[in-house]
């Protein structure tokens, strides 16, 4: 099995990697932390990129990648962690491409409307939007329709610990009918798996520099005038923690595969690839953050703003704990008694 990444593909990590660390550096997330967790320079900037177009089709106006190359800029922008709302956008493109709308298409690859989903359950007005700070069109399923909600009038943001641009869109708003029927909802649930893989894929590169960013200090700072990455302490959970990594990594490439080729785990890969990028990321920044001690939490150091995020970006998704009974269903169907049908998946679609 050749693992190995194609030209192209290293291309648009190169890429990438470049861009978020030319245009996103650590004080400049903490301005737009400031301002509510969006930075709408960097986001004009990326989606002249192409970068929300990379997965879908040419002919639709896209870069006519897939889901691999839309993981690899996620997982870019998780390693500078970018304030830019890119899993549920570039999901969102993704499944206006597939409902054929492309009038609203064209606006989000133009960048002229910022499109994002809704990940929770019920109508859009019960939910914690993610990116409703910032999102002009939210995308959520209606019984068997897929809607675009439109901004309303009045939008509350809500504060939280993630220096997310999280909001409630509690009043009327309008919504257009973009697709209906059972094929309608399977695109939709297939959406979801979508977000579930880039955030994994975020997570992967939010771990990798958390990493990066512990074994420095443990270089750099001395106990007994000796660095403390001598000791086993400090560096035998550093290296768990790569090892980690480096499988959730290649887990989320895994799902990639799986929902490209359209195989009946790609759902339960995308959901197993977003419960361990989680964990491992989560561990990672937090040992990383306890290397530097009691300097670890001051507002100064980065560490505490890969921290946030770890749990930040898993839990305005799902609770984790209602994540791991999604895979569980998925692998095993529903458990005995229970009222919950098995999740759908991307082949049922096919």
């Amino acid at each position: 099995m050749n693992l190995a990444l194609t030209e192209e593909q290293h291309f648009v990590r190169e890429s990438f990697a470049s861009l978020f660390a030319n245009e996103a550096p650590s004080a400049r997330v903490r301005e737009a932390e400031a301002e509510g967790g969006h930075d709408p320079g960097l986001w004009n900037l990326l989606t002249e990129t192409g970068a929300l177009g990379v997965g879908v089709p040419e002919d639709l106006g896209g870069g006519g990648g897939g889901l691999l190359e839309l993981s690899l800029i996620a997982e870019e922008a998780g390693r500078r962690v970018a304030p830019v709302p890119f899993p549920e956008t570039a999901a969102a493109a993704r499944l206006l491409a597939e409902c054929g709308v492309g009038d609203l298409l064209h606006d989000v690859l133009s960048g002229s409307r910022i499109v994002s989903l809704a990940t929770g359950s019920g109508p859009v007005e019960r939910q914690l939007l993610t990116d409703g700070a910032v999102a002009d069109i939210v995308l959520s399923l209606q019984g068997d329709q897929v809607v675009a909600v439109h901004r309303p009038a009045v939008v509350r943001r809500v504060s939280n610990m993630g220096g997310l641009p999280m909001a409630r869109w509690e009043t009327p708003a309008e919504i257009e009918i973009l697709a209906k029927g059972d094929r309608s909802r399977r695109r939709f649930a297939a959406a979801l798996d979508e977000v579930r893989i880039l955030r994994a894929a975020a997570l992967n590169g939010l771990a990798s520099e958390a990493i990066e960013i512990g074994a420095a200090y443990a270089r750099q700072r001395e106990a007994f005038g000796i660095p403390i990455g001598t000791y086993q302490a400090v560096a035998h959970p550093l290296a768990d923690a790569l090892v980690a990594k480096d499988g959730a990594q290649l887990l989320t490439w895994k799902a990639c595969w799986a929902t490209t080729e359209r195989l009946p785990r790609a759902s339960s890969l995308a959901a197993m690839a977003f419960v361990f990028s989680a964990e491992s990321a989560y561990t990672a920044t937090q040992h990383s953050l306890h290397i530097h001690g009691g300097y670890g939490f001051t507002v100064e150091c980065d560490i505490q703003l890969y921290y946030r995020r770890a749990k930040a970006w898993v839990t305005t998704f799902a609770d984790p704990d209602r994540e791991l009974d999604v895979v569980a269903e998925r692998t095993l169907g529903p458990a005995p008694g229970s009222r919950r049908t098995p999740a759908r998946t991307l082949a049922e679609g096919a």
